[in-house]
């Protein structure tokens, strides 16, 4: 990790400035990174074609190169929309992603019902605190995982919850922190991180391949009852995005272990399936394998 010095001299002199930039501009940057890092210097091309080659075996290797060159196309554009929420109008965020229907989740509200708010790495996941809280009753919230640089954390923070929504840190939610909150609460859960080796996890079948999937989703939703929701998010062109809530079940604590689990899983995989292009494909997704004994 680098001196906190160093990171905010990054922060101030390069990344700030990237994001007072227009749109226009922010995206030829994003072109200029496609030939740059991509084309030129085959920036994880041999993670993205394993990936591609292990989780779509009935593309052909042309369609297999299609899809990760619009991969790449929209990896850099997320890149520079990330950036851009370090100054931009929650406003702005708000017109650039839409959510079809929020209304789905009034009743919940009403009854006093927390919810769940399952999501992957797909189309702009980042955009979803900014364009969830002014839509949504429920206090949205989200758990992250506390970095090691401070200086970089509060900045992120800072941009993440700018526009509502609630940030809570693991160690907040070990200690009992959604225990103590009285209003009806939304967690929203990237469901699709490679779980480290110390958590726990249920076993799948994710993309045709044996995948470990982390358990916070389900665990949450059966200790507080909560509505586990699925955010379809679908990329609509460049910088457009719409979310579509959909409910995975209302009642979590009658359905068996691994259920939850199982019906978010399929939701991304019908996603991703749909649009293979717009999920995080760099990402080593299957990196953790089965031990003996692992259920």
């Amino acid at each position: 990790m680098y001196p906190i010095s160093v990171m905010a001299i990054l922060y101030y002199l390069l990344i700030k400035p990237l994001s007072l930039l227009p749109w226009r501009a922010l995206y030829f940057i994003s072109d200029c990174l496609y030939w740059i890092v991509y084309k030129l210097f085959k920036y994880r091309t041999q993670v993205v074609n394993a990936n591609l080659r292990n989780s779509l075996p009935d593309r052909t290797t042309k369609e297999i190169a299609e899809i990760r060159d619009r991969f790449y196309h929209h990896f850099f554009d997320i890149i520079i929309e990330s950036i851009k929420l370090f100054s931009a109008r929650s406003e702005e965020i708000m017109d650039r992603m839409e959510v079809t229907n929020p209304e789905l989740l009034d009743t919940y509200y009403a009854q006093g019902r927390d919810l769940v708010i399952c999501g992957g790495h797909y189309s702009n996941w980042e955009y979803v605190t900014h364009a969830f809280p002014p839509r949504v009753k429920h206090q949205m919230s989200a758990i992250y995982h506390q970095l090691k640089n401070k200086f970089f954390e509060k900045i992120i923070l800072e941009s993440r919850s700018r526009g509502g929504t609630l940030m809570v840190s693991r160690k907040q939610t070990r200690d009992g922190y959604y225990d103590t909150v009285t209003e009806p609460i939304g967690i929203i859960f990237g469901t699709d991180q490679s779980p480290s080796i110390a958590k726990k996890v249920y076993w799948t079948t994710f993309l045709g391949q044996e995948t470990a999937v982390a358990f916070g989703a389900e665990k949450f939703a059966k200790e507080r009852n909560a509505v586990v929701i699925w955010g379809d998010n679908e990329k609509l062109g460049r910088g457009k995005f719409s979310v579509t809530f959909k409910v995975l079940t209302e009642s979590p604590v009658d359905e068996p272990h691994g259920r939850i689990s199982e019906l978010h899983v399929a939701a991304l995989e019908k996603q991703i399936l749909k649009a293979p292009a717009y999920w995080l494909w760099t990402h080593k997704r299957w990196k953790r394998k089965r031990k003996p004994g692992e259920e």
